[in-house]
């Protein structure tokens, strides 16, 4: 049963249990309140079916058509009105087929449809429409609390994929670069920079597309990146890599610091006849520090400090990967352009 765009959000079988379990509650305690547990079961088996048509009337029913519509004062309307006919149905079938003594829990013999006797039974039911209700809707909002975690989940890695997509491109359209400028100078490098790119390919073919690579493989395809531009450049370019601490079991998202120094070349070389590059990486407890440091012309800073696609895609992974546990420095002081990247290892 739908209604109104409230749908079933709990399994039928859990019905199921929570109407038996009360049931049986419901014999057990009148049962042994009136130490009559023959009258208990009989009065049960003719309340019960009505308690649940008045429950599901109430939650598929009552609740989307007027209160989830702000039509407060139709509902409560409909709402007693739903309880008087319940009052009705239900004391007319325990007078004529379970007893006439309708208020067995009261001293003295009661005749149904007295005021006392509506009001308990009203105030009875309303505490099963609230005991209901509140299980219904907390259960709903669980499960949509969980259903927008799952949304949220495949946002960010949707949003990742398409980063990682993003990246992909532009860090081959400068590695082909490279290629087109040594054929020009009909460099002997060319083969080697075949090579070099073919195992570039390899890694964001197939490398990029885990969730995480070992750190040392990350190292592996900077080497191979800057052997690539040295290729290109020549003598312009000196470079360093250092690395500090046990990093046998560091594993690292794919193609997070390549952009970083995709950058140092792109910019340190623009106004500048060689390039000193300097990159470390250090493990420091459950944190990883990586360091990209080379000098820099002043004139470009503004250019260099936006870092293009590059930077801005890396600072959105890092983002999402990481939320507010990784901290990212980007400066330039005294012809120096530096990187601080500190991300959590586990």
């Amino acid at each position: 049963m739908k209604g109104n765009g409230v749908k079933k959000t709990i399994k039928t079988r859990y019905h199921l249990y929570f109407w038996i379990i009360y049931f049986l509650f419901n014999i057990i305690r009148w049962g042994s309140y009136f130490n009559d547990y023959w009258y208990s079961l009989k009065s049960n088996l003719v309340e019960f079916p009505l308690h649940i048509v008045l429950v599901y009337i109430n939650i598929y029913y009552l609740v989307p058509k007027f209160v989830l519509k702000k039509k407060y004062v139709a509902y409560i309307i409909f709402l007693l009105l739903a309880l008087i006919s319940h009052y009705l149905i239900r004391s007319g079938l325990n007078y004529w087929l379970v007893t006439e003594d309708i208020w067995p829990e009261v001293q003295g013999k009661h005749d149904p449809f007295g005021f006392n006797h509506i009001v308990a039974v009203i105030v009875g039911e309303l505490y099963v429409i609230g005991l209901t209700s509140a299980i219904k809707f907390t259960a709903d909002f669980m499960i949509e609390q969980n259903k927008n975690r799952h949304l949220k989940a495949l946002q960010y890695k949707t949003e990742l994929k398409y980063l990682k997509a993003q990246i992909q491109p532009h860090f081959f359209f400068n590695t082909l670069n490279n290629l087109y400028a040594l054929t020009i100078q009909k460099s002997d490098q060319a083969p080697k920079v075949v090579l070099k790119l073919s195992d570039i390919m390899k890694y964001v073919i197939y490398d990029t597309s885990k969730k995480k690579i070992p750190l040392s493989q990350e190292i592996d395809h900077i080497d191979n990146y800057i052997e690539l531009e040295k290729m290109r450049y020549n003598d312009r370019v000196h470079s360093e890599v250092s690395i500090s601490g046990n990093i046998d079991n560091v594993t690292v998202v794919p193609l997070l610091f390549l952009p970083f120094i995709e950058n140092a070349f792109k910019h340190g070389l623009q106004n500048n006849d060689k390039l000193e590059l300097q990159i470390s990486f250090e493990r420091i407890d459950n944190q990883l520090i990586f360091i990209s440091k080379n000098n820099f012309d002043k004139e470009n800073t503004s250019s260099f400090i936006s870092g293009g696609i590059g930077n801005k895609n890396v600072e959105r992974r890092l983002q999402l990967l990481y939320q507010d546990k990784y901290s990212l420095q980007i400066r330039n002081e005294n012809n120096e352009y530096k990187v601080l990247l500190k991300i959590p290892i586990k």
